[in-house]
């Protein structure tokens, strides 16, 4: 089994091991079914390719950011005008105080964190007391109908605290960037291991 890196697009194994495997090959009938050597068709390794992408892409960092009491903090402020007051439909109150906070930095996370008026009428008494502390809103996390500290500790602030926000990139997506590679270099390892894929076995058992 000797490796033989010469061309390892084509093969990774010295001509003695690829004639023993072909040997090998051609002997064993595989229970009736006969393997070819043939190339992974371009599809199936595009979709493999495009699958691994976009699971990259919906899970990234930011995208998948936890809703904090920040983002709420323009809804709890609009809930106390007379405008919002006066209005006595939840549905509609709570579609005029999405007018009234479009255009913030929040827009995305809004989106992706929606929320009804019942939950903001929870919310809003702790967003106020957070708000008249003077905390930063970031560092809290909205969990269910609570509102949190952020279980992220980032770098040191110029009080000696930890910053408490959730940071662009975390660990967990560095792993999975690791194992997926790990996983392909494996498999195109094992492949390339193999004959070269314009050798065919004849099947005559």
């Amino acid at each position: 089994m000797s490796w033989n890196f010469n061309k390892p697009l084509v093969t990774m194994v010295d001509s003695a091991t690829n004639e023993a495997d072909k040997q090998l090959w051609e002997r064993e009938d595989l229970g009736g079914i006969t393997e070819d050597n043939h190339r992974m068709p371009m599809p199936v390794v595009l979709l493999v390719v495009l699958t691994v992408f976009t699971a990259f892409a919906i899970t990234f960092p930011l995208w998948g950011q936890r809703p904090t009491a920040a983002i709420y903090a323009g809804y709890v402020k609009a809930m106390n005008s007379p405008e919002i007051a006066s209005i006595q439909d939840d549905d509609a109150a709570m579609k005029k105080i999405v007018q009234m906070n479009v255009g913030g930095p929040y827009d995305a996370l809004l989106e992706r964190h929606p929320v009804t008026m019942n939950d903001l009428r929870i919310i809003k008494p702790q967003v106020e007391a957070l708000m008249a502390k003077g905390v930063d809103l970031e560092e809290y996390t909205v969990v269910g109908d609570q509102i949190v500290l952020a279980n992220f500790e980032g770098n040191f602030k110029a009080d000696g605290t930890r910053e408490r926000k959730q940071p662009w990139w975390d660990k967990g997506y560095t792993i999975d960037i690791f194992y997926v590679i790990y996983f392909f270099a494996l498999v195109i390892i094992l492949i390339k291991r193999l004959p070269p894929s314009t050798w065919q076995p004849k099947h005559k058992h």
